[in-house]
């Protein structure tokens, strides 16, 4: 088999992989739609199911890790609303490590066209300065730390560097605790009917992810004007 139709088969079994998990999604993600219209239900939905319940749930935020396009708050959110922060939190780093250790082997097998999936040349092009850089391991716990920045986007580019599949495993999931945490106090605050402490939460959440895109936006910018 010639270059050409290995590139083609692997293209075909990575959209089969994700037509295949974004059916199970639809299937077990019809509580979480409820619990956008009707939050109560879902936390019963979640309670009737025991640790069923937890392994769909987990399930959700692993194919959200794989599929970039689709946004990781609201799982979070909901983590919290039907779990409380503490257990959601558990449940959500769990997941996305599982999911976060998928992506990053499906890069280091298959390379770019891997990313070129779910994103755009000009996002792609906008990281290419972490490969050569011998400070990657501190950049990549940086960028994954700071609010507001494309965490799919560089979870999926970090299979393009040098780092150790190890490495990149802890020092991400280090660096997502303060996002997830804020997200499962959130929705924990949401089923408790605390709506101020919520307010709270999102509201500064929202305002530092600005800050941090911001800065984010920033250096990529002139790491780009370098090359």
């Amino acid at each position: 088999m010639d270059k050409k139709k290995k590139k083609r088969l692997v293209t075909i079994l990575i959209l089969l992989a994700l037509c295949i998990m974004g059916a199970v999604t639809v299937l077990v993600g019809k509580p979480l739609i409820r619990f956008a219209e009707e939050p109560e239900h879902f936390r019963a939905w979640v309670e009737s199911k025991g640790i069923w319940g937890q392994a769909a749930f987990m399930g959700m935020v692993i194919f959200q890790v794989l599929v970039a396009l689709i946004p990781g708050e609201p799982l979070e959110i909901a983590a919290g609303y039907a779990f409380g922060a503490l257990e959601g939190t558990i449940l959500c780093m769990i997941a996305t490590t599982l999911g976060g250790t998928l992506v990053f082997l499906l890069v280091r097998k298959w390379g770019t066209r891997v990313l070129e999936l779910y994103f755009s040349r000009e996002k792609i092009e906008s990281l290419k300065f972490m490969q050569d850089t011998p400070k990657v391991k501190v950049l990549a716990f940086f960028l994954m730390f700071l609010p507001g920045t494309p965490k799919d986007l560089i979870s999926y580019f970090m299979g393009l560097t040098k780092i150790k599949l190890w490495e990149w495993i802890l020092l991400s999931s280090l660096a997502r605790i303060p996002s997830i945490v804020t997200s499962t106090i959130g929705g924990n605050a949401l089923g408790g009917q605390d709506y101020t402490l919520a307010l709270s939460v999102f509201a500064v959440t929202l305002f530092i992810s600005a800050v941090g895109m911001t800065i984010y936006h920033q250096y990529t910018k002139r790491n780009k004007a370098k090359q």
